[in-house]
């Protein structure tokens, strides 16, 4: 229990990092916030998803306000971009494989700790999931943007993916760095396929996104 412990507090501050710098950089690139509407947003997406589990968990306070390396890693992640977004914004193929990553491993993260806390598979596939998606909706709405989770299919889906694999994982007694790595790649391939080919669900049928003649 302890490794898996472990396990998922590097995951959580790798996604900590990588939501960071996704929210901070759009505050700055597309809302083009100050310094502190840059940080605050970056926070925000860093750190949405893991108190949106916590609460839902009852796990509360939110592991974020329990230990420090969350704020530190979420306040230095949007530092980092607020003084850099400039040659980041050259960058926006990367930035985007950012949020893919935190949206993968908090995917894992999500599930694993539902399992943990006595969820059914089922309830942990959805909060992994809510978990995943959570900052970046969040993010979204604060710059007036419909949220990706809502207009883009391979953004969910990805996070359902990860959160199932993770699921079966600790259901089969297998989960561990291994399991975790595959279910996080997973998603974040998946998701990269559809940035790379604009890839989305099916839309209602005579709608402009539609994929239906």
């Amino acid at each position: 229990m302890e490794a898996e412990n472990i396990l998922r507090l590097l995951l959580d501050l790798l996604g900590t990092f990588a939501f960071a710098l996704n929210g901070a950089f759009t505050a700055a690139r597309v809302a083009r916030l100050d310094i502190v509407g840059v940080i605050t947003l970056g926070m925000i997406t860093a750190l949405g998803g893991g108190i949106i589990r916590d609460v839902l968990l009852d796990d509360v306070p939110p592991a974020t306000f329990r230990d420090w390396r969350y704020l530190a890693v979420a306040a230095g992640g949007a530092l980092i971009a607020f003084i850099f977004h400039k040659y980041l914004g050259r960058l926006t193929g990367p930035i985007e494989l950012l949020d893919a990553v935190g949206l993968s491993v908090f995917a894992v993260t999500g599930a694993s700790k539902a399992m943990e806390f006595g969820l059914g598979p089922v309830q942990a596939i959805i909060l992994g999931t809510i978990t995943g998606v959570g900052g970046g909706t969040l993010r979204d709405a604060l710059v007036g943007k419909i949220p990706s989770v809502m207009s883009e299919g391979l953004y969910a889906i990805p996070a359902l993916l990860a959160a199932s694999i993770t699921v079966f994982a600790l259901l089969a007694d297998v989960y561990g760095l291994t399991a975790a790595i595959i279910a996080a790649t997973v998603c974040w391939l998946v998701r990269v396929i559809g940035i790379y080919f604009k890839l989305n669900a099916p839309h209602p049928p005579g709608t402009k996104n539609s994929t239906a003649e």
